[in-house]
């Protein structure tokens, strides 16, 4: 049948099986939101802001396991989603961007809202496409899909001229299970890579390999990175690890990849690691990472990091072999089929006194009660203790970010929504929204600062708007709480720009968008204002916390970036 581009591409869409897009209209891309309000059959959620609506997408993928699906307009509708585009793409989270570009004729001359936003996205995402034939759009989607939810996850660019989505062309409806079966896909899926749509088949002799080098192994210990929690591999990677009956330290991206109370677990690992993981890392003689970048937060001296260790890694990128941290064996594939076949090949382990001494090391981090303000701990023990089991967390970054993997214990992939990679300010309250809108029965929090808060506190009218109840936990010190804290233990407490005494009401803030808020200074009153606002959540409406806490409040540990992993400049 003949359709317009924009028509065409809607039904691609449906042809993935979207119901619900984030974005924000422009110019440009006027006749896709004309021809989505024609459509019908599925939701948009008009964000504050790209940069929100970015996040939201991806919020949406990592708690739901689907492609989120952002759209913008041209120029700064289109730059103003770079930020989520880099974030997906450190995170390795599934999801289509698509802008519409000024014409075809006028790309070039500096037109209104012309930008190359191909360009610029090409090093932040795994591929992008600018399409100027109505024609190419249908395989062009199709493409971009595959290879946003393939081989290692990530996201993807389509930017079509607005002339484009007027002209006309020939479309034929293809169901998604189709879709590699038949035309130009096809061919790419059989002569594809693992950094794009194949996923790659593990070598039965690396995995054979690894299971020699368990044998011989006195003190072994896992990583469980990111790549457990994209591939689902979860319940594959606790049976290993009890097989191995080894410790394991878990990665900013690992959470939610195994029970963070199991018994086995040490926490988090790296700069603000235990000194369980750090000093087991350190020790042992075997370190098995599955998943896992070995990103500088991780290693922090590479030439130092697991010293005494045969380090293998599993990955589903080729990429990351050998990138950071030089291994001695390695096997390439999805985590969750290499942990199945290792699984199939081991016996059952026990290493009860290596186990022992890495856990005569404590796992968390005590902290001492204080008049007038309440400490992390403590209101992360309330949230814990409060909030169902299966509440989805949503963080941004800085000290709230660290304070919530160290004491928070994620259960499944996708419970923990968080900027690992990248470290974005303002990824957590789009993330929630987009986390409520893929799972509405589920309750969702959004752990933030004074700081972050800032930067994404206009996305409470998303909230308001489309009534996805968002509970909202404000760690207010005043401070730009992560680098305050570097420059009072390492910049001789020059503290350049980062007191922000100044900051709005945010009680006010959110009342006058509509939600419930209240500020806390105690146990009891984080209590009161955390049932009231379930009582909010069940009206539809969203609540904002704004707890006190102390402006010299520490993450603790802390490893300075470039020493030694157990070279403890803070406890």
């Amino acid at each position: 049948m003949l359709l317009t581009g924009a028509e065409i591409f809607v039904q691609c869409l449906l042809e993935q099986e979207v119901d619900t897009v984030f974005g924000f209209p422009g110019g440009t891309i006027l006749n896709v939101y004309d021809e989505l309000y024609k459509c019908g059959k599925i939701r948009h959620i008009r964000t504050a802001h790209e940069q929100g609506a970015s996040h939201a997408a991806d919020g949406y993928a990592r708690s739901t396991g689907k492609v989120g699906v952002c759209l913008a307009t041209s120029g700064p509708g289109a730059t103003n989603l770079t930020t989520g585009m880099a974030t997906a793409m450190l995170d390795s989270s599934p999801v289509v961007f698509v802008t519409c570009n000024v014409a075809s004729r006028m790309m070039g001359k500096d037109a209104f809202q012309e930008v190359d936003i191909t360009g610029i996205a090409l090093p932040i995402t795994k591929s992008a496409f600018l399409v100027k034939d109505p024609a190419d759009i249908a395989d062009t989607v199709r493409q971009a899909f595959a290879l946003a939810r393939s081989g290692r996850p990530g996201p993807v660019l389509i930017d079509i001229t607005t002339d484009a989505t007027k002209a006309t062309a020939e479309y034929e409806f293809v169901p998604r299970k189709q879709h590699a079966k038949t035309g130009p896909l096809s061919e790419l899926i059989r002569r594809s890579t693992t950094s794009s749509l194949k996923t790659p088949e593990p070598d039965r002799g690396d995995v054979d390999k690894l299971v020699d080098m368990i044998a011989e192994s006195k003190k072994p210990m896992l990583i469980c990175g990111g790549g457990v929690v994209r591939s689902r591999g979860h319940e594959e990677f606790l049976k290993f690890a009890r097989k191995m009956d080894a410790p394991v330290a878990v990665t900013v991206m690992g959470g939610g990849g195994i029970y963070g109370l199991d018994p086995l677990v040490t926490g988090m690992i790296g700069m603000h690691g235990s000194k369980a993981s750090n000093m087991a890392v350190d020790e042992c003689d075997l370190l098995i990472a599955v998943g896992c970048r070995f990103s500088d937060r991780v290693t922090l001296d590479v030439n130092s990091f697991a010293r005494n260790a045969k380090i293998v890694h599993i990955d589903i990128d080729r990429a990351e072999i050998n990138k950071n941290v030089m291994t001695d064996h390695h096997i390439i594939g999805d985590a969750k089929h290499v942990l199945q076949m290792l699984n199939e090949r081991i016996p059952q382990y026990e290493h009860k006194e290596w186990k022992d001494y890495v856990f005569s090391f404590p796992r968390e981090t005590v902290y001492d009660d204080v008049k007038d303000y309440l400490t992390p701990k403590q209101i992360l023990e309330t949230m814990s203790d409060m909030c169902p089991e299966e509440t989805i967390v949503s963080t941004d970054v800085g000290q709230h970010q660290m304070w919530s993997i160290q004491h928070l214990h994620f259960s499944y992939p996708g419970q923990l929504l968080t900027s690992g990679g990248f470290g974005a300010m303002g990824f957590g309250l789009g993330a929630a929204i987009g986390a409520k809108v893929g799972n509405p029965d589920t309750t969702v929090i959004h752990i933030t600062s004074d700081g972050s808060f800032r930067m994404n506190c206009n996305e409470l009218t998303t909230e308001s708007l489309y009534k996805t109840p968002v509970i909202t936990f404000i760690f207010n010190n005043q401070r730009l709480g992560m680098v305050y804290q570097w420059q009072q233990l390492i910049y001789g407490q020059r503290y350049s720009e980062t007191i922000t005494e100044q900051s709005p009401d945010f009680v006010k803030l959110a009342e006058a968008y509509g939600l419930g808020a209240k500020r806390v200074a105690s146990v009891e009153e984080l209590k009161e204002a955390l049932s009231e606002a379930f009582e909010y959540e069940k009206k539809g409406i969203g609540y904002v916390i704004d707890c006190a806490v102390r402006a010299d409040e520490l993450v603790r540990p802390m490893v300075q970036n470039g020493k030694p992993i157990t070279d403890f400049l803070i406890n």
